[in-house]
């Protein structure tokens, strides 16, 4: 059972953990909508398989999938992946599920931001999405964990935390009008520290080029530890992302995090520039409402959107120029857990990656 809570998390003692810190499992959301994965969501579903199959030598693996897909998805994935009828508009689960914090006497509850698929009517990547607002109470639920509903827009993505208190996010996205025009940035930043017990707030500019969440830091760059922050980066000063990540290691360096540590930034090629083929293009289907699918649109592709598991880092392979580099740093810095990328450009063609598809839940008790 859950209970829909009063009051905010940090008030009664709760904070967002680092991702780095132990999980007891992974929540992913099927894909299937032929408006936004081509031919029929088929090549989608084998790489979301592909993820899933890797993350459960991490932890458990819980998939939520529609009634019309439950007997496929249980036909292709690995038996040891839980399946569980959930309704959704789309399979972003990072950004419609449940943000999980955690207190010191080893109690979970889930944050039930509102969701507006990145934009509402002004940006907004479809419409309607209120089977995807409704996701993280039905995942809370599940869980056992007591929500909040929260009384601002935010998209899980949009969001990393050391887990001492540091939080980045990109101004593009948090301070967008479509997302609480009402609200200043003072009072974005009193919501991001009553409901994740942060104290310091690092700002970074923009997100990563043509990114069509407006700019998810997850996308640009994640906390691999305390005081450390994988950011991607690219040399090419032509290319419109070198300005950008100039800007946040600029921004990141000049920082120092809620306990007065300097942040060390370690730098992740940037993929591509990737662009959408006229082929993939034409197998998504033209629907009034949603984003189109161009052929010649360049992808957000990014290899800081990996997701940081218990044992193991799951990253997407995207370029074959820079996989095998990008593998070799994240084996630097996380020494202890096993380095594991899959083909992703089928996930990357939907709008995002492996850590948007993802949603940890952290270890309690």
């Amino acid at each position: 059972m859950s209970a829909l809570l009063s009051g905010v998390p940090a008030a009664d003692g709760f904070r967002m953990p680092g991702e780095f810190e132990p999980h007891s499992g992974c929540w992913i959301a099927w894909p299937e909508r032929p408006d936004n994965w081509r031919l029929g969501a088929k090549p989608a579903q084998a790489a979301y398989t592909e993820v899933a199959r890797a993350i459960a030598t991490s932890e458990p693996v819980t998939m939520a999938v529609s009634d019309a897909q439950f007997e496929h998805a249980r036909t292709v994935l690995p038996a040891e992946v839980r399946l569980v009828e959930i309704s959704t508009d789309d399979a972003w689960i990072r950004d419609m599920g449940p943000t999980f914090v955690v207190d010191e006497r080893g109690r979970r509850r889930g944050i039930d931001w509102r969701f507006n698929a990145w934009g509402g009517l002004e940006g907004g990547l479809y419409f309607p999405w209120d089977r995807d607002d409704r996701v993280a109470a039905k995942v809370c639920e599940i869980e056992g964990a007591d929500r909040y509903r929260a009384p601002i827009v935010l998209e899980g993505g949009s969001i990393h935390v050391d887990g001492e208190g540091t939080l980045i996010a990109t101004e593009e996205c948090l301070l967008n009008h479509n997302r609480n025009p009402e609200l200043t940035r003072e009072q974005i930043e009193e919501a991001l520290r009553d409901h994740l017990g942060v104290e310091k707030i690092v700002w970074l500019g923009r997100g990563v080029f043509n990114d069509e969440t407006d700019g998810h830091v997850d996308n640009l760059a994640c906390f691999a530890a305390p005081g450390k922050v994988l950011l991607t980066w690219s040399d090419d000063a032509s290319d419109p992302q070198h300005e950008i990540s100039a800007d946040a290691a600029d921004r990141l360096e000049a920082a120092a995090d809620a306990k007065g540590r300097p942040l060390e930034v370690v730098r992740l090629p940037s993929p591509g520039p990737i662009e959408i083929s006229a082929e993939e293009a034409a197998g998504v289907d033209a629907v009034a409402g949603t984003l189109p699918r161009r052929a010649g649109d360049r992808l957000a592709a990014s290899y800081a959107n990996f997701f940081l598991g218990t044992k193991a880092i799951v990253f997407p392979l995207v370029d074959e120029r820079h996989d095998d580099e990008a593998a070799e740093i994240l084996r630097a810095t996380f020494p202890g857990r096993e380095v594991i990328g899959v083909p992703a450009r089928e996930i990357l063609l939907g709008g995002g990656n492996i850590h948007c598809i993802t949603q940890q839940v952290p270890a309690v008790g």
